[in-house]
């Protein structure tokens, strides 16, 4: 539904009402000038004794030669001329440089949210959000500036936020990072590249240890500690939800899901996810058993447990025919594919199969989440892809932190977990995160999503799903980059209109008469958003209007030496670029829960 805007139509200036304007400026100018020529001159001079201090009496006065040009007032009128012109150059100077920051686009501002409108997402308000929810540090969120005013704004810390992007816009540098240097607590984030993890790891490295999960070496890490998947299987439940991660990951963008394989293929791979962890194995015995289609270990292991319908359902998989039955293991196997290559098997896996004997630390989301450190968990689609491992640890930490949260203060994390999924639909398939989204942010996790397009999140979630999750997010940020019209025609209609003045003249026998009209016109139509330039963005945000703001990249930003150096310490082409974050950390099984260990030396 479009929101209707009554505010008029900014006035326009044509040239002839700007050239009076000029004429005018620059007679009082001269005016201006020779009176207080001839005013200090003639005190100066002692002349003119009875002088007026009516500057138009002055200068008549000076036409009609009843008033004494003073020989002061000759040098006086070039001191002032002289300073009227310093100051018009220095005007035109400034209204220059205002002009050429402004874009096309911020005219449309005049009619969006400002001042008021925006006060609970300025830095007052969000501060005293921030202060009721006892956070400390940062009032909120980074968005922006507003234009006009140019007030800072900030998603609170109970917000769950959306922004769509296209390439090279500047997401990552005017929210992502930002976001990321200015959390609280713990942070996890997902990402396809390396920049991110690159420019905040030493200022996070401040606040607690970094653990960098990177299977398929995006920014040459080694896997100097491990997570096992299988820890997160703690019941039926969690097997089926990490089975459900792999399903997600592994469906090609567009194809059709087969009706009797797909659901099949999940529901064997849920029981070996099951079996594998009721036993005790590494995650990797699960695709030696869907391998073995005749296997009996999974069934027996999943009946000494007491899990004898999912042994059935296990069993009826291998006893049904020899056709089915490959149709059903290839399926689940090619959802668990990941799991065969020996760069991933060692982040997810004990070295040797053996888990006494790995002394490397092991990744603990439940410790995680009571401390401050930060998790960046790298992928990138394709042959090898490790997205079905990186959307399960982001769904067990982000859960360990609802579990966590269940038992403190009106059941919300007293610091909150900031989670940004960047590449959300590349890397971390969640398939059920638009039915968890607003939760999410009532717990104290406030989440950011950023996809590139419309298309790419309907893609993952559906078209229902994706407009669910834009629906339960707080704020909705646009940045441009985005030709899809159906999608730009949707957010004009969110934008509004306005409501444009136009004039007819007609003549009637000599006699002139004007007709006035209004015509509603859209604030922003689809081609504008779609040629929104670089460094503004379209917000909606609960209970405000549309807002147009400036981005602000991190480059402006108090944390901008900090980044350069952590940048700088780590790039890839130098001798620093290699070194492993996680060279220094603690040998023990576990992450201590509130562990200040910096992971950067």
């Amino acid at each position: 539904m479009s929101q209707t805007n009554r505010r008029p139509e900014p006035g326009r200036v044509d040239s002839t009402t700007i050239l009076i304007g000029i004429v005018v400026v620059l007679a009082l100018c001269i005016v201006g000038v020779l009176w207080g020529s001839v005013t200090i001159g003639s005190r100066l001079d002692g002349v003119n004794p009875s002088l007026t201090r009516n500057p138009l009496e002055v200068v008549f006065g000076l036409i009609r030669g009843r008033v004494v040009w003073p020989a002061s007032s000759t040098w006086l009128t070039v001191v002032f001329a002289v300073i009227l012109l310093a100051i018009a150059t220095g005007l035109g100077i400034l209204i220059g440089r205002v002009r050429g920051k402004r874009t096309r686009v911020d005219r449309s501002a005049a009619y969006l949210a400002r001042g008021r409108d925006l006060s609970e997402l300025g830095r007052k308000g969000a501060s005293r959000t921030a202060q009721r929810l006892g956070v400390q540090g940062a009032p909120g969120i980074p968005l922006g500036r507003s234009i006009p005013g140019g007030q800072q704004l900030y998603a609170l810390w109970e917000y769950v936020m959306i922004a769509l992007a296209g390439p090279r816009v500047g997401k990552t540098t005017t929210l992502v990072i930002p976001a990321i240097l200015e959390a609280p607590g713990a942070v996890v984030t997902t990402s396809n590249k390396r920049d991110t993890v690159d420019a905040t790891r030493d200022p996070r490295a401040q606040l607690g240890q970094v653990w960098i999960f990177d299977p398929q070496a995006i920014a040459l890490e080694q896997p100097t500690w491990w997570w096992n998947p299988l820890s997160y299987v703690k019941d039926d439940v969690k097997a089926f939800k990490l089975a459900e991660h792999f399903a997600s990951s592994a469906r090609a963008d567009g194809a059709v899901q087969d009706a009797f394989f797909e659901p099949a293929g999940q529901d064997l791979l849920a029981g070996m996810l099951l079996a594998a962890a009721l036993q005790n194995r590494p995650i990797t015995q699960v695709f030696t058993w869907l391998s073995e289609p005749t296997n009996q270990e999974p069934v027996d292991v999943l009946r000494a447990h007491d899990y004898d319908l999912i042994a059935a359902d296990v069993q009826g998989v291998i006893m049904s025919p020899e056709k089915q039955r490959g149709g059903v293991y290839g399926t689940a196997r090619q959802m668990a594919s990941c799991l065969k290559i020996r760069a991933i098997e060692r982040w997810v896996a004990p070295l040797g199969s053996n888990f006494s004997g790995d002394r490397r630390p092991q990744f603990d989301p439940d410790a995680f989440v009571r401390g401050t450190g930060t998790l960046y968990s790298l992928s990138k689609e394709g042959q090898g892809s490790a997205g079905a491992l990186v959307t399960a640890l982001t769904a067990a930490v982000v859960e360990a932190a609802e579990e966590f949260a269940t038992g403190q203060a009106g059941g919300r994390l007293t610091v909150p977990m900031l989670v940004v999924l960047d590449e959300a639909a590349n890397v971390c398939r969640w398939k059920n995160l638009p039915d968890l989204y607003s939760h999410y942010g009532s717990r104290g996790i406030p989440i950011m999503s950023l996809f590139q397009s419309w298309a790419q999140g309907q893609v993952v979630f559906g078209r229902e799903g994706m407009r669910k999750l834009w629906s339960a997010s707080n704020v909705k940020l646009y940045l441009g980059g985005v030709a899809e019209a159906e999608f730009l025609r949707e957010l004009s209609e969110l934008v509004g209109d306005y409501d444009k003045s136009t004039a007819s003249v007609s003549y009637n026998r000599g006699i002139r008469s004007t007709n006035h009209q209004l015509r509603r016109e859209r604030i922003l139509d689809a081609a504008e958003l779609s040629a929104l330039p670089r460094g503004r963005a379209v917000m909606l945000s609960s209970g405000t209007p549309a807002a147009l703001i400036e981005t602000v990249p991190w480059m402006k930003g108090k944390h901008a030496a900090a980044v350069r150096a952590s940048i700088a310490a780590h790039d890839p082409s130098g001798t620093a670029g290699t070194t492993s974050t996680q060279q220094i950390a603690v040998p023990v099984t576990t992450i201590p829960p509130e562990s200040d260990q910096d992971s950067e030396k």
